[in-house]
């Protein structure tokens, strides 16, 4: 079945999309404004594209109706503005219901770490704090912030990034045990995540020699 973009609401293009491209890393984006407030929020329209330099995207978007965003969403906008700077903290298993409570749409004047249970831990290279119960945090300095239609494109230059001890195999050669980190993708438009240390299989990257050698036989 084809779906004509052009022809479809918002609200219905999401469906499609989030119901589709999957699993969906989750950008668990902490902000601090001008007077040092915090905020935090999570978005699932969220990956890195390069690594030179660095560099990670995530969408700040309307509701699936199209609608303005408002709350945290709003907040987490207006702090980059601000400040150019933000944390982008991975959610693992272990953080997930902590991450369901600062999804909530809490007025401006309220804590979303705080209220979820949730403490910080200074960065290195910026100066918005970091999720320190999170597997993975990574610091951002604000590349670009592309406006697209009711939403907003935030493009961060990674400069420090933060990964649990327990899960470094090599700290020399930068080597993870990715797995361990226990980190949750999301799945579809419901409230349906997964884990990333579950049913997972291997599939050997294949040279060009030994393709060309299969493709002989």
């Amino acid at each position: 079945m084809i779906f004509d973009f052009d022809a479809l609401t918002p609200a219905n293009r999401y469906k499609l999309i989030t119901a589709s491209v999957v699993p969906r890393p989750i950008a668990w984006v902490v902000t601090q404004d001008e007077k040092g407030a915090l905020n935090a929020a999570p978005f699932s329209f969220f990956n890195v594209f390069s690594n030179d330099p660095a560099t990670l995207i995530f969408g700040i978007g309307a509701a699936p109706g199209g609608e303005a965003v408002h709350g945290a969403t709003k907040d987490t906008l207006a702090n980059i503005k601000a400040l150019g700077q933000f944390t982008v903290c991975l959610v693992g298993e272990d953080n997930a219901k902590a991450m369901n409570v600062t999804a909530i749409d809490f007025p401006p004047q309220v804590d979303e770490l705080a209220e979820a249970g949730l403490t910080t831990a200074p960065s290195s290279r910026v100066s918005v704090p970091r999720i320190a119960e999170s597997p993975v945090a990574i610091e951002c300095e604000t590349l670009q912030i592309i406006p697209m239609g009711h939403h907003n494109l935030v493009l961060g230059k990674i400069v420090a990034m933060h990964i649990k001890d327990e899960c470094v195999l090599n700290p020399e050669r930068c080597h993870v045990d990715t797995q361990k980190l226990g980190i949750i993708g999301r799945l579809g438009a419901g409230n349906v995540y997964l884990r990333t240390t579950e049913d997972v299989f291997h599939l050997d990257r294949i040279s060009k020699n030994d393709w060309q050698t299969k493709s002989g036989d």
